[in-house]
């Protein structure tokens, strides 16, 4: 007998992306540590890896998370 029950948290209606599937999920069906989301529809849980990519390229390019240079 299991001391602790596994569960999954979010919704149905909730979109997510999994990673380890490389494919679209309704609601908490993988742990969480394999999945994107929750995206608020199946087409934009689809895109999780292209939103993830664009944000990054923002972030990178973003001046105030910019670290300062050694010795400036």
């Amino acid at each position: 007998m299991a001391l602790f029950k596994k569960s999954a948290s979010g919704k149905p209606g909730e979109w997510y992306y999994c990673l380890e599937h490389g494919k679209v999920e309704e609601g908490p069906q993988c742990p969480s540590k394999d999945r994107m989301g929750p995206y608020p529809t199946p087409s934009d849980a689809e895109q999780a890896m292209r939103i993830a990519e664009v944000r990054n390229k923002e972030w990178e390019n973003d001046p105030q998370w910019k670290d300062p240079k050694a010795g400036e």
